[in-house]
């Protein structure tokens, strides 16, 4: 219990940093990119430790697997009331640039902060290491230097294993968009944590690049080139896959619906309370 009681604190220290950023940057909107700096960061450096807690906790701490999912949970839901709209996924911010609700620069911006949030977060996990406080971080910081890959099969399988989560995490997301955070944000949090669990033998399905790149791009085993086919290509081609899937069109690229006939289309996308305001009319 010493060792998640460390790990809580850890858990805590990133989150109160997140929501101090959250705070401070609500006075300057044009600073608004940084909210996935910290996002990404909080994400990052959370999920890192329990990536400690999964690889050693469980064998040399005598955790079992209903501890480790049931952190990964309540990090995953601490992150999403928290940071709330800034996701740090990349992936996210594409989807948005691609249905034109963001201009080029904020989804540069944005994009870049994610990554520079998850590099730091990496850095901090490796120091946090470096102190042993517990005989789970002391076994960790031994076995930094030879982490093992999250990518356990072949690059195709890899690419697919991503791409189908992240085409799934997607279409539920876009389906969840109008609902409450109350709904919405739980919700997202078991999705995600199934799909970790249930991809744990492939490639834990990461399901965003900045993530991907903080947890296991620093393992050794396969090239930068290859870690970014599947952890960025394979989880890029399934957001563009969910987007067309869900609008029967990418809005960015083109305007013409190849799957759905324009009743349809609004039968389906439009809410009741538009339906309503258009009757009235």
């Amino acid at each position: 219990m010493s060792g998640l009681n460390a790990s809580l604190g850890y858990f805590v220290s990133a989150a109160i940093f997140a929501a101090l950023v959250r705070t401070l940057l609500k006075k300057w909107p044009r600073l608004s990119f940084l909210l996935e700096f910290a996002s990404s960061f909080m994400l990052v450096a959370c999920l890192l430790e329990v990536q400690t807690i999964v690889e050693v906790g469980e064998w040399a701490g005598g955790l079992g697997l209903d501890v480790t999912l049931t952190v990964r949970f309540v990090v995953l839901l601490t992150h999403g009331i928290i940071c709330g709209s800034a996701s740090g996924n990349p992936t996210l911010v594409v989807l948005k640039f691609l249905q034109r609700e963001a201009t080029t620069l904020p989804t540069l911006l944005a994009v870049a902060a994610q990554f520079l949030g998850a590099h730091l977060a990496l850095l901090v996990a490796l120091y946090y290491w470096s102190l042993e406080l517990t005989d789970m971080h002391m076994i960790k910081n031994l076995m930094a230097r030879e982490c093992s890959s999250s990518l356990l099969v072949s690059l195709v399988q890899g690419f697919f294993t991503e791409c189908v989560c992240t085409l799934i995490f997607h279409l539920v997301l876009l389906n969840l968009r109008r609902r409450s955070a109350l709904i919405r944000v739980p919700l997202i949090a078991v999705l995600l944590t199934f799909l970790s669990h249930t991809a744990r033998g492939y490639t834990s399905a990461y399901m965003s690049p900045s993530l991907s790149y903080g947890l296991t791009f620093h393992c050794p085993g396969f090239t930068f080139t290859e870690y970014a086919v599947v952890y960025w290509l394979g989880s890029l081609t399934g957001m563009i896959l969910a987007l067309f899937l869900y609008m029967g069109h990418i809005p960015r690229i083109f305007s013409k619906n190849l799957l759905y006939s324009q009743k349809t289309h609004q039968k389906t996308r439009v809410p009741k309370g538009d339906k309503a305001e258009k009757k009235k009319q």
